[in-house]
């Protein structure tokens, strides 16, 4: 994998997580980590956007309705540029996973967002996935079906 495509695995991974889990948790997080200087390209804020939908998965599209969402730039003084959006109002989540995403591009500061913010939030996610799936599998019942012969 390329360079620019390792990098861009990273950020994507990087965004699946931290789109999932509280503010609270990220602002946690980032306040373990030194953070350089930098500027708001857009300041957060909050839209509509148009969600779609398709009739059995693949038939026409429609608008199904509109759902809101927050957005924010960031950039570094050192010049890399990190957006992030989130689905509902909360500005201060888009501001910090924007925060974060440029972060992740910057050699200097890459290893630190991904060890100290985005791997334990990461495991964390998963922590709570498994325990989820346990419960549900302690409730599992399996049903035989029992087949007579006609003898």
């Amino acid at each position: 994998m390329s360079g620019d495509a390792a990098l861009q695995e990273r950020r994507r991974g990087a965004m699946r997580v931290l789109a999932h889990v509280p503010v609270a948790e990220i602002g946690a997080r980032m306040a373990e980590v030194p953070v350089p200087p930098h500027q708001h390209l857009r300041a957060p804020e909050s839209g509509l956007v148009m969600v779609r939908g398709r009739a059995g998965g693949d038939g026409a599209p429609f608008n199904l309705g509109e759902a809101t969402v927050s957005r924010a730039a960031v950039r570094l003084q050192s010049g890399e540029v990190g957006f992030g959006y989130v689905l509902g109002r909360d500005d201060d989540k888009a501001r910090l996973i924007a925060l974060c995403d440029a972060l992740l591009q910057s050699p200097d500061h890459a290893e630190a967002i991904e060890t100290r913010v985005v791997a334990p939030l990461r495991a964390q996610m998963q922590a709570g996935r498994d325990r989820s799936a346990a419960e549900a599998a302690a409730t599992r019942v399996d049903f035989y079906t029992m087949v007579r012969g006609e003898g």
